[in-house]
């Protein structure tokens, strides 16, 4: 067919196949197919959408436009991802304590755009640390440990990065089927036999509604069981920042405080929630299942993983041991209640603009940011609060962005004169 003849047969709802998908992405992506025909496709499949089928096609093809992660010389290998939260820090407990349960994870992972944060970036905030190894390294560490984590490579699925930049200028971005696509490629070409993903939904999300959330979560479900995964989602909630410190070298604090047995409740629960939810994909038993995650956290096996990691990849571990080594902001400003009452929001968006303000993080790629500075929650919604209660505490440096994260933090909370119903943070679970 001739690309104006496929152009057309998903303009009037057809159903492409592979021939015609692997035609269009891998012509784009070497040249030989102009911008202006994809950009018409993409309207198409926008409005006339993709069958599960189709769109898995579509993932596959766009996982071979690039490098493909060989891991079969690796048992039991497993990955995670997130749709992106504030405070979404769950990568930097949950992988150690899935090495610890006999998994393997060597993974991929990004950097952070906007207001949500990524795990390369937080990881950093460690001195030393490198997220770039040869592919050699690569395989031996995730033998020795179970354990690597790099920074995403630029021929990784490169398909996406390119319609993307295409979805971004013509309106295409909330197309279920090309969001599902283009997380679920670089899923594929990671090259994990199992695949956990945290949808999240709220505020803080790029989905608001469960609606969008459920139908994002099954199309990505779908994707990954007909490529042959073994994949599981989970729906969570992002109406509330998770755990209580935002910004990076805080939340690395706090992933550390959690691994060794203190931390915040809630991010405790997800991330014993995720390796459950992996391990039963993986073929564990619902005992092994319920059981593992949590003795791997509380015997401190997680931390030595995490630890061993660290080192591995040339940071000083001795910030593991030690997580007040981490060096934070030494400006502080607390943000504190003007009535009585009860905490009724705090709104995840604007508490990661607040986050963005400071320095936290990057509104282009490419951008350097302070990985000292963020944000501590004090109080989450349903919490008494009295005039002058603690509701947040800014980290600043020097004063940059502290008007702004001020305003932001000061309008994002809401009081009740009665406690109000607070949203389960596990919303579904879909398998």
């Amino acid at each position: 067919m001739t690309i104006p003849e496929i152009i057309e047969r998903k303009r009037e709802g057809g159903t492409h196949s592979r021939a015609e998908l692997e035609q269009l992405i891998l012509g784009f992506v070497a040249g030989t197919v102009p911008d202006y025909q994809v950009a018409a496709w993409l309207m198409a499949v926008y409005l006339k959408g993709m069958t599960a089928e189709e769109t898995t096609v579509l993932t596959q093809v766009m996982a071979a436009s690039g490098e493909q992660m060989d891991l079969s010389s690796l048992s039991r290998t497993a990955d995670k991802h997130s749709t992106g939260g504030v405070g979404d820090k769950t990568s930097l407990v949950l992988t150690p304590i899935l090495a610890a349960c006999g998994l393997t994870v060597a993974k991929m992972s990004g950097r952070g755009l906007a207001h949500t944060g990524g795990t390369i970036d937080k990881l950093e905030s460690f001195p030393g640390w490198s997220p770039e190894l040869e592919e050699s390294a690569f395989l031996r560490q995730a033998k020795e440990i179970g354990l690597v984590l790099v920074g995403q490579s630029k021929n990784l699925a490169p398909a996406d990065g390119l319609l993307y930049a295409l979805r971004d200028v013509t309106a295409t971005v909330p197309s279920i089927a090309l969001i599902a696509s283009s997380i679920m490629s670089k899923k594929l070409a990671s090259g994990a036999q199992t695949i956990v993903l945290d949808v999240k939904v709220g505020a803080g999300a790029f989905m608001k509604t469960l609606e969008d959330a459920r139908a994002l979560a099954k199309a990505m479900l779908e994707i990954g069981q007909l490529a042959g995964r073994n994949t599981r989602a989970v729906l969570t909630d992002m109406e509330t920042p998770l755990g209580s410190m935002m910004g990076n070298a805080l939340e690395v604090k706090e992933a550390l405080e959690t691994l060794h047995g203190a931390g915040a409740a809630d991010l405790r629960e997800l991330c014993l929630e995720l390796a459950r939810e992996t391990l039963l994909a993986e073929g564990f038993s619902s005992e092994e299942a319920n059981k593992l995650p949590c003795q791997a956290l509380d015997s401190g096996a997680a931390l030595e993983k995490f630890r061993l990691f660290v080192a591995a990849q040339g940071g000083d571990s001795s910030f593991v041991t030690h997580p007040e080594k981490l060096v934070i902001a030494s400006g502080r400003e607390v943000i504190r209640a003007t009535t009585s009452g009860y905490l009724a929001k705090l709104d995840a968006l604007a508490v990661g603009k607040a986050v963005l303000a400071l320095g936290g993080g990057r509104e282009q790629k490419g951008e350097a940011i302070d990985h000292s500075v963020g944000v501590e929650i004090h109080c989450k919604p349903s919490a008494r609060l009295e005039v002058g209660t603690p509701i947040a505490t800014i980290y600043h440096n020097a004063g940059r962005g502290l008007a702004t994260a001020t305003q932001l933090l000061q309008h994002a909370t809401s009081v009740s004169s009665s406690a109000v119903p607070v949203a389960p943070l596990i919303l579904e679970r879909l398998a």
